[in-house]
């Protein structure tokens, strides 16, 4: 009989916020505006080996807040984790770190987001639920073919 290989193994070392950025250029004047503003919010992830078997996965999250050609507020914040991932094939690494962990780190800089925001003096922003699988998805086809039109 063959030994068994050695089990996969996932863990979460550390979660922090890397960097944490808040601008309220036109205080306090906007403060008397009564218009809804305009919310656009950007996002990104990476993934970077540290150690053997332990990886930095960083979710950056951009939230900007305009009412026509004025910001009220920007949000920038990256959350950043520690992992650790041994024993997975390199082809099963990549998911993990593209789905899995910004899957873990997405509640924290939602957290993080809302509670800058408040204590700016705004009601709080709520960030939508995000699909790491389809994005990563779509990254991987785009690394592989040309990327086609929307489908949904």
């Amino acid at each position: 009989m063959s030994q068994q290989p050695t089990q996969p193994l996932f863990s979460i070392e550390k979660l922090f916020v890397k960097d944490l950025s808040l601008e309220v250029p036109n205080a306090p004047r906007i403060y008397l505006e009564r218009e809804a503003p305009q919310v656009e919010i950007q996002m990104n992830n990476s993934a970077s080996p540290i150690d053997d078997g332990y990886f930095e996965v960083v979710l950056k999250v951009t939230v900007t807040a305009k009412i026509g050609d004025k910001t009220m507020f920007l949000v920038e914040v990256s959350q950043g984790g520690v992992f650790q991932i041994r024993n997975l094939p390199q082809a099963e690494i990549e998911p993990v770190l593209g789905v899995t962990c910004p899957n873990i780190l997405y509640p924290y800089v939602r957290e993080v987001v809302s509670d800058a925001v408040v204590r700016a003096g705004f009601p709080p922003v709520m960030l939508s639920p995000v699909n790491f699988e389809a994005i990563f998805q779509a990254r991987q086809q785009g690394q592989t073919q040309a990327p086609e039109g929307a489908t949904h």
